[in-house]
């Protein structure tokens, strides 16, 4: 490992040691560049290993920091890195200087000389030196530097400075000075220095450079380390200085444990390891080794040849293929017939041949008429093979392996073998056999994922034996359901009984039957479904697919008479045709009770009772007694008296009322049939005799603030305009803001539901979708604003609430370009903007345990200092990203709340 030290000349004594010491400690504790690379005899200084403990992988500097350390530019401190620590210029410089690469021209301490009135700490006074000869910095300009406290070397580096240092560095300055004075795009332009616009102008223009948060410069602001390495970093793009330890070239072998690349006129091999950092040169972001495509070009960065930056450049192979028919081989020459001519070809020890299974084998094996494709790289003279491929031939071979797909139509079966290559299985009926254990399985029945063992001969699969499949379905016709509904025997289609267990709670599919249970199954010898069972990795079912099912709707039936005795039951259709139907105990139920049972609706079974009917043939599979409707009113007329209705089945219907019916309403405690709008989705329940109107339930959805949740009652408190109530969750479907099923524990404090009801009765809840975003522009009905991705939405806002301040709003007028809101929607799908209202703060730490963030108290009566984050808080710093693990003790905050519950945390 090369270590950074000072120029001494002699071991110093114990005191110039301490006084060293002293000057570094005052530095922040070793902040910035001081403390990294100054390296006086008692001060281990670690050179970059490609890892800092304290940038995070996602950190959003990460790749301009490993790139920098990795070319040796700028160095860490016992493994960390420091990147929020403030620069000064003397170490701003120091990375200039290794930037440019004019290390080795530094003069000698005692030769280093600074203009009048420049000063430096003793190590940078070299650095300084050079850069003012090299024109990095200039005297006139340094030289009525105000100057608060300290020297001039120790002056934080503002971002306008840092700005004209790196536009020299990159021999940009001509385009600067032809900038001029001219006026930036920035809201704080006029801020920024005379002369120094055009500098900020082409570091904009060239990327190097952005803004801040509501399109500011900050020209003054100081540059903290993380800042300065994007700066160079991106700099870098435009002068293509060369460093020690790096290469750019044609990738060629990359395996777990090194990269090779061809350099133009050398091979170079790297070691490398699961923490070596690749990017791409197009983003900021991270990616997988396996990302990077084999001859593209890249440049690799490291010391003692092992990488610790890797940035894919072109990510295209370098290469070209010809395709034609092998036909011998000498030593390492082939020949192949394309065309209509033969061509020969030498390949190399690195060239690599596969079989057309991609398996690695020898050249030898290669087979006289097979067909091959030879890539070749175009990046050397020679154009060397660097790949032979067999795309046709005769395969023989056993192996293991797991389904990645199967295609019934061409009927192949693709499988991942356990060596990582693919084989490709051609089912031919009458010699392939597909089996588990001792049952022959259809190529439909393979799963992706199973695990297979299988033979090939001439190229065709003679078996597949699944040896522990991770899921497989299988057809048949249900014969019966055991006790309890535990088991379910089926008949195959070969016309064996098998039996298998349920699974806890296995989804059922019928079609025409919403969320049907078990005992909706028809099973029995004669006339039981046809369907599909899917079976998990312990034989276990957990799904039944009716596929056949010719089921009848009868609507509007009218009872003729029951026999209780031969479960006869005459009805007669709504053309007032009659019809017989079969009742059993496997007929499914309802009739206004919570158990039905077969004796239980008996009663009900009169001569004028109206009934639902779902049946196959004289057998009824579901009987309901008619005792209500649900739909959405389309007309109601109190001089007629009845309400008509629009099912959701598409039909309509028309119901009477004799005397009023009462109507409950949520939120209204005295609600009347005034209340019943048209449009309103409402339940009608009948009378006694089926024909009139005897009660309604309107259906609403209410928004409320989640406040509490006892899992051990599933009571939950709710709040909506300052007033509280409970609900019990225990039975209401609940999704997410995404559709997916939540359980009563999924539900988070604080957040936003929405709750269907019937009449009074809550029936499901609904997570609000909660959208961060800063409004960027207010313009008549339309609202624009900046989501924390960085794009821009929009949203129409006809009609809209506006929350700021405890208020509610039902206009824009309060809404402000800038401000930072929580976007939803209500109940009727209303825009609601949940304006934000900072609370500046210093950072101390945080729980993931509790996901809680701890502030500073500002006094011991202080107790507003725990605050609990959102699952999806946002935190950033502009328009970068952060974590919440990345924050520092006593760093500024500004945080963000909605419902009491943290949002967002904005870090100046």
């Amino acid at each position: 490992m090369t270590f950074k030290t000072s120029n001494i000349n002699s071991i110093p004594s114990k005191k110039m040691v301490s006084a060293m010491l002293a000057s570094l400690m005052a530095l922040s504790a070793y902040a910035g560049v001081a403390g990294a690379e100054t390296a006086p005899v008692s001060v281990t200084v670690k050179a970059a290993t490609g890892m800092f403990s304290d940038v995070k992988s996602g950190y959003w500097a990460e790749k301009h920091i490993y790139k920098l350390a990795s070319q040796n530019i700028l160095l860490g401190n016992n493994g960390l890195f420091r990147p929020g620590d403030a620069v000064t210029q003397q170490e701003a410089i120091t990375m200039a200087i290794r930037f440019v690469n004019k290390e080795s021209e530094l003069p000698a301490a005692d030769k280093a000389k600074l203009p009048t009135g420049i000063s430096t700490s003793n190590y940078f006074k070299s650095y300084v030196s050079l850069a003012f000869d090299l024109g990095l910095v200039n005297e006139k300009e340094e030289a009525n530097a105000k100057i608060e406290k300290g020297t001039w070397g120790e002056k934080k580096a503002s971002r306008e400075w840092i700005t004209k240092l790196l536009i020299r560095a990159i021999d940009k300055e001509a385009q600067a000075k032809a900038a001029g004075n001219a006026p930036t795009n920035f809201a704080d332009n006029d801020k920024i220095s005379n002369g120094l616009k055009g500098y900020v102008s082409v570091a904009v223009d060239l990327n190097i450079a952005q803004g801040i948060s509501g399109n500011k410069f900050n020209p003054t602001g100081n540059v903290t380390r993380a800042q300065l390495a994007t700066f160079f970093s991106r700099g870098g793009g435009y002068k293509d200085y060369s460093y020690a330890g790096q290469h750019k070239g044609y990738i060629t072998e990359l395996t777990d444990s090194k990269i090779t690349l061809y350099t133009g006129s050398t091979y170079v091999t790297y070691t490398r390891d699961a923490n070596t950092p690749f990017f791409t040169s197009t983003s900021e972001l991270r990616i997988n080794a396996a990302d990077i495509a084999l001859y593209s070009e890249v440049m690799v960065a490291g010391k003692n040849q092992t990488a610790t930056y890797v940035e894919s450049l072109d990510n295209t192979p370098k290469t070209e293929s010809v395709e034609g028919s092998f036909e011998r081989l000498s030593g390492n020459k082939l020949w192949l017939f394309a065309g209509d001519t033969y061509q020969e070809y030498t390949f190399t020890d690195k060239t690599v041949f596969y079989d057309q299974n991609e398996n690695v084998v020898k050249a030898a094996d290669l087979t006289a008429g097979s067909v091959i494709e030879i890539q070749r790289e175009t990046f050397t003279a020679q154009k060397n093979p660097v790949a032979v491929r067999v795309k046709s031939g005769v395969v023989n071979k056993t192996a293991t392996g797991k389904v990645q797909s199967v295609d019934s139509t061409s009927k192949t079966v693709t499988v991942v073998n356990d060596s990582g290559t693919t084989d490709v299985l051609k089912i031919q009926d009458g010699i392939s056999v597909i089996r588990y254990q001792n049952e022959i399985v259809a190529l439909s029945e393979l799963k992706i994922g199973t695990a297979v063992k299988y033979t090939i001969k001439d190229s065709i699969a003679q078996s597949i034996e699944i040896t522990a499949g991770v899921e497989r379905t299988v057809r048949g016709t249900l014969y019966e359901l055991g006790a309890n509904h535990s088991t379910v025997t089926y008949m195959r289609d070969g016309g064996s009984l098998e039996v298998k267990i349920l699974a806890s709670n296995p989804q059922i599919v019928i079609s025409g039957i919403e969320q049907p249970i078990i005992s909706d199954l028809l099973a029995d010898g004669t006339s039981g479904d046809v369907v599909e069972i899917t079976l998990n990795s312990n034989e276990e079912v957990t799904k039944i697919e009716v596929l056949n099912r010719q089921m009848e709707r009868v609507n509007l039936a009218t009872v003729v008479s029951y026999n209780n005795k031969t479960k006869l039951l005459t009805v007669l259709d709504a053309n007032k045709k009659p019809q017989v139907f079969t009742l059993d105990e496997k007929t499914k139920l309802e009739y206004n009770t919570t158990s039905p049972t077969l004796t239980g609706i008996e009663p009900y079974l009169t001569e004028g009772r109206k009934v639902n009917l779902n049946t196959i043939g004289t057998r009824a599979l579901s009987l309901s007694i008619i005792y209500k409707y649900e739909g959405t009113v389309t007309e109601l007329s109190t001089s007629a008296k009845n309400v008509k209705l629009l099912q959701t089945n598409g039909e309509s219907i028309t119901l009477p009322y004799q005397t009023t019916p009462s109507v409950e309403l949520y939120g209204k405690s005295s609600a009347s049939l005034s209340d019943v709008k048209a449009g309103d989705q409402i339940t009608a329940m009948l009378g006694a005799n089926q024909d009139v109107i005897s009660k309604i339930y309107v259906k609403s959805a209410v928004q409320f603030e989640l406040q509490s949740l006892n899992l051990s009652t599933y009571r939950a408190e709710v709040k909506k305009d300052g007033a509280t109530s409970q609900i019990y969750v225990d039975k209401l479907t609940i999704t997410g803001d995404n559709g997916a099923a939540l359980k009563p524990a999924d539900l988070k404090l604080g957040s936003l539901i929405n709750v269907s009801f019937d009449g009074n009765t809550p029936q499901s809840i609904q997570v609000v979708k909660q959208t961060w975003g800063e409004i960027s522009n207010i313009s008549g009905n339309t609202v624009t604003y900046k989501t924390a991705t960085g794009s821009s939405e929009s949203v129409n806002t006809n009609k809209v609430k506006v929350v700021k301040n405890g208020s509610t709003s039902t206009t824009l007028s309060s809404l402000t370009a800038a401000d930072h809101v929580i976007l939803t929607q209500d109940a009727d799908g209303t825009p609601v903007f949940h304006v934000l209202s900072p609370v500046s703060k210093s950072f101390w730490t945080y729980s993931a345990s509790s996901n809680e963030l701890q502030v500073k108290r500002t006094s011991t009566t202080d107790t507003n200092y725990r605050f609990q984050l959102s699952p999806n808080v946002y935190i950033h710093q502009g328009d970068h990203t952060l974590s919440v693990q990345s924050l520092k003790d006593n760093d500024n905050i500004v945080l963000y709340l909605l419902n009491n519950v943290v949002v967002e945390i904005s870090k100046p």
